[in-house]
């Protein structure tokens, strides 16, 4: 991690919710999703506010470090139907070691939509690969 990671950063990701990421598409296997709503489904929102951490720390990492959320603590309280903009604010406001916190808000043109906040661990890609790996290797035994 660069010296420059540091609380206080902000990134703001801006995203039209398409027919994809609504509550029938998020497990389409599921009968019982299928016949839900056509709104902008929660886990397609948490995703969205994982998406502005990653970007938030972008450039902030070191070559063959990425990041892996650990921690997802957020309301989903107002429904979004397709074809409005989402816009979601994030915030570094911890970094304690290799763990980041942030505080993340997200909005449609209308309503706050969702809060909370997110943490995530940085890692470095290679040992990360690896240890998958062998996980996937020991489950095939």
């Amino acid at each position: 991690m660069k010296d420059s990671l540091k609380p206080g950063l902000t990134f703001t990701q801006r995203f039209t919710v398409p027919d994809t990421k609504t509550v029938p598409a998020l497990y389409p296997e599921s009968d019982i999703f299928r016949g839900m709503p056509k709104v902008f489904a929660t886990g397609f929102m948490v995703g969205l506010m994982e998406w502005a951490c990653v970007e938030l720390i972008r450039d902030h990492l070191e070559d063959g470090e990425g990041s892996l959320g650990i921690h997802i603590d957020v309301s989903h309280i107002a429904a979004t139907p397709p074809g409005m903009m989402v816009t979601v604010d994030a915030k570094l406001v911890e970094v304690d070691g290799r763990k980041l916190r942030f505080e993340v808000v997200a909005r449609d043109e209308i309503d706050e939509i969702g809060r909370g906040s997110h943490e995530r661990a940085v890692v470095l890609w290679e040992r990360f690969n690896a240890k998958v790996a062998a996980k996937a290797a020991g489950a095939k035994s």
